[in-house]
């Protein structure tokens, strides 16, 4: 599991290969990464936004931005933790991600929060060793 915190908020997120929705033959690799958010603060805090980039073993780049989460924009209590299950897909056997979500305090401040870069690995990645 890949674990940050920013500002009393915790980011854990557990990545996993699904061989069953990928078809390496096609250059089609998907990943399913479920992620748990932590208010660690005194405050409750609502999750107003997410931008994630994508990064594959070639160094392309996808820039994923909008409102909330799975179409929700949580509000996240003291001590409570909100947990979603997304998924990213690939050209390459192999890549990683990274990202920030922006929360909104109760007195309607914002501030950013990492996610931490976490790897997308799968059995098809071969290194050579020279």
């Amino acid at each position: 599991m890949f674990e940050t915190t920013t500002k009393a908020i915790n980011v854990r997120v557990q990545p996993e290969f699904l061989d069953e929705q990928s078809d390496p033959d096609d250059h089609h690799f998907f990943w399913a990464y479920y992620v748990e958010i932590e208010n660690c603060s005194q405050t409750p805090v609502r999750l107003r936004t997410r931008h994630w980039r994508i990064i594959d073993a070639h160094g392309a780049t996808q820039e994923v931005m909008g409102e909330g989460v799975v179409g929700e924009q949580p509000l996240i209590q003291p001590g409570e933790t909100f947990s979603y299950t997304s998924g990213a897909p690939l050209s390459t056997p192999t890549g990683f991600m990274n990202g920030q979500y922006k929360m909104e305090e109760e007195n309607g401040d914002d501030f950013l929060v990492d996610i931490p870069a976490f790897s997308l690995d799968s059995p098809y990645d071969h290194h050579m060793v020279n």
